[in-house]
């Protein structure tokens, strides 16, 4: 399964819990979210702009929204916390890849993303961001 897929299952299932009033976010998980979400949109750009740059670059970005969740997940507790840190364990593929050769093939297990496995993560974060991006401003509108 890809992460795009995985995450998107969770982010359903988050969403059907907002849906159903399951998990009302109080006012310090919705500024979380907004925070995350803005940290998420500043580590992996439009796909445009993440194609064109070098693969050292995209996975950067991936891997600095992979610290954004973490902060994020330690920062809170509840429903919020479980949500991300789901999203969090689908994302983990990017931990396990190397944005340069080993010619000595000393690379702890990791390996080199192909440009569809970069573009796969890229977008399960952008769908994550944009997520968590309406929760805040729907609340903002209801309250």
């Amino acid at each position: 399964m890809s992460m795009l897929t995985a995450v998107e299952q969770v982010v359903q299932e988050a969403q059907r819990q907002l849906d159903r009033l399951e998990w009302e976010p109080g006012t310090g998980d919705l500024a979380l979210a907004r925070q995350t979400a803005v940290a998420l949109d500043a580590a992996v750009g439009p796909t445009d702009v993440q194609q064109s740059l070098p693969r050292i670059d995209r996975l950067e970005g991936l891997r600095e929204a992979l610290a954004a969740l973490a902060i994020t997940v330690a920062r809170t507790h509840g429903h919020l916390a479980w949500f991300l840190a789901q999203c969090s364990s689908q994302l983990t593929p990017v931990l396990h890849w190397r944005a340069l050769d080993a010619p000595d093939g000393h690379a702890f297990g990791t390996t080199l993303p192909t440009g569809d496995q970069l573009a796969d993560a890229e977008q399960a974060v952008r769908l994550l961001a944009a997520m968590l991006t309406r929760t805040g401003h729907h609340a903002e509108t209801t309250t």
